[in-house]
Order: C-alpha cells, then sequence, then structure tokens
C-alpha cells in the first residue's frame, strides 16, 4: 500500500501530486490498466514480440 507522508501546513494539491508520482513510479497505475481487460496468453505472446520487433528495428535504425 502507498502511503504519503505530509509535514504540517502541507496543502493538499502538493500532497495528491506527491501521491500520483510515487504511484507512476511504482508502477501501480501500469497494472491496473494491463489488468482492466483478460488478455489471452497467445496475445500478451504477440504484443511482446511485436514490442521486440520494433525495439530491434529501432535499434538498428540508430545504429546506420
Amino acid at each position: 500500500m502507498t502511503k504519503v507522508e505530509l509535514r504540517r501546513g502541507e496543502d493538499l494539491e502538493r500532497a495528491l501530486r506527491k501521491f500520483k508520482t510515487k504511484i507512476r513510479r511504482e508502477g501501480i497505475m501500469d497494472e491496473i490498466k494491463k489488468r482492466e481487460y483478460y488478455e489471452k496468453p497467445s496475445q500478451r505472446r504477440r504484443k511482446q514480440q511485436e514490442a521486440a520487433r520494433r525495439k530491434e528495428f529501432k535499434r538498428r535504425k540508430e545504429a546506420e
């Protein structure tokens, strides 16, 4: 569970900004979006393979 320590006199907007930053760093929002819909294992593998192809293509293009 994510906790944010507040200082005395700290306003709510600043605390909320700290909380959002902490959640983003921990990858919680990415996990929520990933689990929002069920993805079949075959779809997950295909998605990972396509990402690897794009990454390799980008790496080769930068090397030229």
